[in-house]
């Protein structure tokens, strides 16, 4: 270690109960971090621009969006019959849909729904990414 960081450390033991917890807040004030969050070992936590740790950030995605990307024109009907059984859109709204990728199909919801959808609809020659 550098001498710099070994002369905060030898300060920060000479700290009272009361002036570390007075720091401990001053921290947290200045650089936007919540210590109190406890990290699992060996769990990266990654800033965002204002250099704040963001929950969201820090936590395993468990929503994702289903994006209908691309339907090829000879496909659009096939493609269109899957949309309505998979959202339980009406014949209009689902062909509006369609028309107008890439436009989300599903939104808020499990990896495995999603890995479903995308397969069920690339099945039929669909073009879709998850988010």
């Amino acid at each position: 270690m550098s001498d710099k960081i070994n002369n905060i450390i030898e300060e920060l033991k000479s700290l009272t109960l009361l002036e570390a917890a007075d720091l401990v807040k001053q921290i947290e004030e200045i650089f936007g971090v919540d210590a109190s969050a406890a990290s699992p070992a060996g769990m990266v936590m990654v800033s965002n621009d204002s250099g704040a740790v963001s929950e969201e950030d820090a936590q395993e995605k468990t929503e994702f969006d289903v994006i209908l990307e691309e339907v090829p024109a000879a496909k659009k009907i096939t493609v269109l019959k899957v949309v309505r059984s998979l959202t339980s859109l009406g014949l209009k709204e689902a062909k509006e849909l369609v028309e107008s990728a890439p436009r989300p199909i599903k939104e808020s919801t499990s990896k495995e729904d999603a890995e479903e959808i995308r397969s069920k609809l690339e099945e039929v020659g669909a073009k879709v990414s998850i988010k």
